[in-house]
């Protein structure tokens, strides 16, 4: 009889902790956002203003997807913000200037991205440099190298309707006169596939690994220099294709521009979850974490607050994500 009240208990405990998740709050707190906005501005709700959350979106997504493995390792890559800008330029010039088809610009966009890692990851994983140092140079080097290629030139990818335009419609198409957001049905996918890769493969179990503990980790057999690095590469990845999806978006990319992104991103995976001490971490929770910055950063000149009072309540946002985090390792190690 005891076993069974031990099991139920144990059932329930586990019922509680799940919705009282930091992924179940967040999602609450998405839906409060979004209530809250539409009930005190008419233009909030209008389809237009959706459009431009989900615009805003993807590209942070991506890098917020990317960035949470280099978190979870508790690593950082503050290299992905201007690094999109820089794989946009890049992937745009060859495209423009140089005649390659637009399939060669997004996979030269993504590949450079990929290469980005692996110096980042390198940098930290064999060379031991602090994470925040290491990137926080390619940040620089990334910044400076777009606008060198590009001669401080804004670049513009084909535009819809024209010869190479096609990659456009990968995230919007037009039906009936109205534009359609599927890109957010791709964004979907890959929470799926990424979420079934940090839970279901080596690559998200050593990645966890190396943030619970590397040198346990190391002592186990696992290869830690090349799952390290492999965490930065998939964060170059997602750059990359942040960088595809804000060309898709923006109908011009400048040269020097990037520099913020990444706090938007990173910020998104701690509000969803992701641990900034390593070994814990939510691919799900970082799509909903990146749509409190979303909602918030779209939804407060709705009702009248000016750019500083934005950062100001993201902020305080982060900062109560992160007490969260501490409050949970806390509680864990009890």
């Amino acid at each position: 009889m005891a076993n069974n009240t031990t099991k139920t208990a144990g059932r329930n405990r586990s019922v509680i902790d799940r919705l009282g998740g930091q992924k179940f709050i967040v999602l609450l707190v998405v839906i409060a956002l979004f209530i809250f906005f539409c009930a005190l501005s008419p233009n909030f709700r209008k389809y237009t203003t959706f459009l431009s959350i989900l615009d805003y979106s993807y590209y942070i997504t991506l890098m917020a997807i990317g960035v949470a493995f280099p978190l979870m390792t508790a690593g950082v890559d503050l290299s992905i913000g201007t690094g999109l800008i820089c794989y946009s330029l890049v992937g745009g010039y060859l495209i423009t200037f140089q005649g390659w088809p637009t399939w060669a610009g997004i996979l030269a966009s993504i590949v450079f991205g990929m290469a980005i890692g692996v110096l980042n990851g390198c940098l930290v994983a064999l060379m031991d440099l602090p994470p925040f140092l290491a990137t926080l140079c390619t940040c620089m080097i990334t910044r400076g190298l777009g606008s060198i290629i590009v001669g401080r030139v804004g670049i513009s990818w084909p535009a819809a309707g024209t010869e190479g335009g096609w990659f456009r419609s990968i995230f919007k198409i037009q039906m009936n006169g109205m534009n359609i957001p599927i890109g957010f049905l791709w964004i979907i996918i890959i929470v799926i596939i990424m979420t079934f890769v940090l839970n279901h493969t080596k690559i998200g179990r050593y990645t966890l690994a190396i943030g619970s503990n590397k040198e346990a980790t190391r002592l186990s057999g696992v290869n830690v220099k090349f799952y390290h690095i492999f965490a930065y590469v998939i964060s170059g990845f997602f750059a990359g294709l942040a960088a595809i999806s804000y060309s898709a978006i923006f109908a011009t990319v400048q040269p020097g521009s990037g520099a913020g992104f990444e706090l938007e991103a990173i910020g998104g995976a701690i509000i969803g979850g992701v641990s900034m001490s390593g070994g814990a971490g939510s691919i799900t929770g970082t799509l909903a974490g990146v749509f409190v910055i979303c909602l918030l950063k779209t939804g407060l000149p709705f009702i009248g607050l000016a750019a500083n009072w934005q950062q100001i309540i993201t902020g305080l946002v982060l900062i109560a994500a992160v007490l969260v985090d501490i409050l949970k390792r806390k509680k864990d190690q009890a």
